[in-house]
């Protein structure tokens, strides 16, 4: 394949897996205005946990990953009431103590139960192999992956832009004791947002294992990258992560391709300077 065609199409397919696991973080840290380090820990569940219901179950592909993102869901559910909404009111630093525990944790459970080796979960056969257009051929998982990506940010931006559930999250996340104040129910909304970026980081964590793999530092090891979509997307806006998720995927290949000792670097410099130019993010919905 022609080296600038590799890398865009390779770019595309890590940013569609950073855009599904880090939508979620934008809209809950914009919304909720929570400190959430531990959101990486949502992904690696998901991967994880369609991994045993394949490898240990016997279930599909899809099937699996279908009941990974519903247990994700629900236990996003469960750690909102009882742990998260506790700390919604406390300082910055009690946030990053809660989360960056639950990284911890998970860290340890998942190598307790599933070892130190990486993990990952083979595409099923509808979606194995290759496509070939004019001799450059493109793997049908990968194009699978965009695809969903592309799909996903559809049906976020039509639910959040285009419905009165969004409307609410939309209000919510501009100003929130306004919208207390005009009779939305901003705790309920809390807990539904919290359960969709949960399962749909879980989605990402699961379906995107091909690329970024399974293994217990996996919340630690990509928490950064999560945090930079979200920084330069702006928090609180689904277009703005796609963004920067796409720059962020175009960027990290081209620089690993085209300097891979040094590409990493280069990464964090473009950060440093974008937020120097627009701190905000490119699109934060509180600007």
């Amino acid at each position: 394949m022609d080296l600038t065609l590799d890398i865009l199409f390779t770019g595309f397919a890590f940013a569609a897996v950073l855009y599904l696991i880090s939508v979620g973080l934008s809209i809950t840290m914009g919304m909720l205005g929570v400190i959430n380090l531990a959101h990486g820990t949502f992904a690696v569940a998901g991967g994880y946990l369609a991994w045993l219901f394949i490898h240990r179950f016997g279930l599909s592909f899809y099937s699996s990953v279908a009941v990974a993102v519903v247990l994700v869901g629900l236990a996003s559910v469960v750690l909102e009431k009882l742990l998260f909404a506790r700390v919604y009111e406390a300082g910055e630093l009690a946030q990053v103590l809660l989360t960056i525990g639950i990284v911890f944790i998970s860290i340890a459970v998942a190598h307790f139960f599933f070892g130190s080796q990486p993990l990952t979960i083979s595409p099923p056969d509808s979606l194995k192999g290759n496509i070939y257009f004019h001799g450059n051929s493109f793997a049908i998982y990968r194009i699978a992956l965009i695809v969903l990506g592309l799909l996903i940010y559809v049906l976020l931006w039509l639910g959040i832009d285009r419905t009165e559930v969004g409307a609410r999250i939309r209000a919510v996340v501009d100003n929130r004791a306004m919208a207390e104040n005009c009779g939305i129910n901003s705790r309920r909304l809390f807990t539904v947002v919290f359960a969709c970026g949960g399962g749909v980081a879980a989605l990402g964590g699961a379906v995107g294992s091909s690329i970024l793999g399974l293994s217990p530092s996996y919340p630690l090891e990509y928490l950064v990258y999560f945090l930079i979509v979200v920084s330069i997307g702006g928090m609180g806006t689904v277009s703005g992560t796609a963004l920067a998720a796409l720059l962020l995927g175009f960027g990290d290949t081209l620089c690993k391709v085209l300097l891979p000792q040094f590409g990493v670097f280069f990464i964090y410099i473009a950060t440093i300077v974008i937020l120097f130019i627009r701190p905000h993010g490119l699109f934060n919905r509180k600007m």
